[in-house]
Parts: C-alpha cells; sequence; structure tokens
C-alpha cells in the first residue's frame, strides 16, 4: 500500500509537471502571438534601431567622450547594411523573434508557476514569500534584459558592424546574423542576471554555504567569465561588459545565502 502511495505520489507529480509545461507554454504563444501583430513596430523601433547613429546609448557614450575632451566613441554614421539572402528568411525570423517576446512578456507568469510547483516541498513560512520571489526574478529578469539592449546588444553590434580587415570588404550583413547577435545579447543577460536566484535555491537545498561562496571567489570569476564568453557574441568587449556586474550579482548573492542561513539557525534554535 506504502509503495503504490509513493508510486501515484510520483504520478501525480508528473501530471502537475506536465500542466505546468502546458500553462507556461500556452503564455508564451499567448504573448508571442501580440508580438506577432506589432511586427512594424518590434522590427523597426527595437531590432533594428542599433543601426542607427542617434540610438541613446550612442548618444550617451559621445557626450562621456566629449566629457574627456575626445570624441571617439562618437558614431556619426554606421556603415553597414542588412540584407535577406534566403526565401523565408523574414517570416522566419519573424516567427522567432514572436516567440522571443513572448517569451520575455511571459517571464513573471513562468516565475509564478515555477513558484507553484516548488511550493509544496517548501515551509509554511518560505510559502508566503510567493509574491518577493515573483518581484524579484522579474525585476532581476527585466533589469538584465536592459542591460543586455541598452549596452551589451549596441556595443556588440557596433563593434562587429564596423570592424573590418580591409576597405576592399563590403559590409553587407545576413538578417540572420544580426537578429542572432541582438537576441543572443538580450536574452543571455536577462539569464544571468538571475545568479541571486539561483544562489537563494542553491543556499535552500545545502549545496552552497556564505563561506564556500567567498572561499571560492576566484573559481566563480573564472567561471562567470567562461559563462560570459559562451552566452554573449565572441568579442572580449562583450564579455567584460557582462562580467562586471555578474560580479557585483555574486556578491549580492553572498548576502542573501547569508540571510538564508540566518533565517534557518534561528528556526532550528526555536524547535
Amino acid at each position: 500500500m506504502s509503495k503504490q502511495k509513493k508510486e501515484m505520489s510520483f504520478l501525480d507529480h508528473l501530471e502537475e509537471l506536465r500542466w505546468l509545461l502546458i500553462r507556461t507554454t500556452s503564455a508564451i504563444f499567448g504573448f508571442a502571438i501580440l508580438a506577432f501583430i506589432f511586427k512594424s513596430f518590434i522590427f523597426d523601433k527595437i531590432i533594428f534601431v542599433f543601426q542607427d547613429a542617434n540610438f541613446i546609448t550612442y548618444r550617451v557614450l559621445c557626450n562621456l567622450s566629449k566629457m574627456f575632451g575626445s570624441e571617439g566613441m562618437c558614431i556619426e554614421e554606421t556603415t553597414f547594411n542588412i540584407q535577406s539572402l534566403k526565401m523565408a528568411e523574414q517570416f522566419s525570423a519573424h516567427i522567432w523573434m514572436s516567440i522571443t517576446f513572448g517569451f520575455i512578456l511571459a517571464f513573471p507568469y513562468l516565475a509564478y508557476e515555477v513558484w507553484r510547483f516548488l511550493k509544496p516541498a517548501l515551509h509554511k513560512e518560505e510559502q508566503k514569500h510567493a509574491k518577493s520571489f515573483i518581484f524579484f526574478s522579474s525585476f532581476l529578469f527585466f533589469l538584465g534584459i536592459l542591460f543586455g539592449y541598452y549596452i551589451l546588444a549596441p556595443l556588440t553590434v557596433n563593434f562587429f558592424g564596423n570592424y573590418s580587415v580591409s576597405n576592399v570588404v563590403a559590409r553587407n550583413f545576413k538578417m540572420a546574423s544580426y537578429i542572432a547577435i541582438v537576441k543572443t545579447a538580450v536574452i543571455s543577460a536577462g539569464i544571468l542576471f538571475e545568479l541571486p536566484v539561483v544562489i537563494y535555491f542553491l543556499t535552500k537545498l545545502g549545496l552552497v554555504t556564505p563561506e564556500f561562496l567567498k572561499k571560492n571567489r576566484k573559481y566563480s570569476l573564472v567561471i562567470i567569465l567562461v559563462l560570459a564568453a559562451v552566452l554573449t557574441p565572441a568579442d572580449i568587449l562583450s564579455q567584460i561588459v557582462v562580467a562586471i556586474p555578474m560580479l557585483f550579482l555574486y556578491e549580492f548573492g553572498i548576502l542573501i545565502s547569508k540571510r538564508i542561513v540566518k533565517k534557518q539557525k534561528v528556526t532550528l534554535a526555536k524547535r
């Protein structure tokens, strides 16, 4: 009887996971349909704006450069063109960018579903922090998205778009290549900014402690640089730009880990 109960409990768990995937996928596709409708706005006002020399990031960098008596970071015009070389390339880009936007817009709901799935394994006190978890994880994700969009993506596009080995070579880039650079920069930044949330759960599970995190700072630096190299475009500037906030987030994660361990000790003492 006990064995059957465990088996049913496991099957119920799988059933809940199945419905979680159905609900989250439905939410992503729901927002994707909305994004699909606003094609012109998404591509003209969001995706291809890095070709515009008046993009806000370029203007800020130019103003900072002028403050130090130089115009080395000023961009007067972009020197590359974006082209479509395959029959279905534009339609495919439209579909995949819609799904990408669907994922970004649905993220708070995804965080809510993940919390619901993990809730039975948490203590009653921990279950009360659902709103905090959804807000905190969503805030970090969108902060990473903004960081990727306004800092990482324009720097990467500008670097590759204007890099040249010879004036003989024309800078005509495939649309899919351009979109892949932008998408990778933005989404990877959003995911990497979830580091404190990952540390939170690892501490809860007893897999890491504040002392462990402090002791392994130098190894963490190497891992962060490797992740930055894997998840961002392949130029060194992008990797450094991503690594700097990741180090700050790692230190913030240590503070979170300290707080969790402290609460756990207080709870054990009360028992």
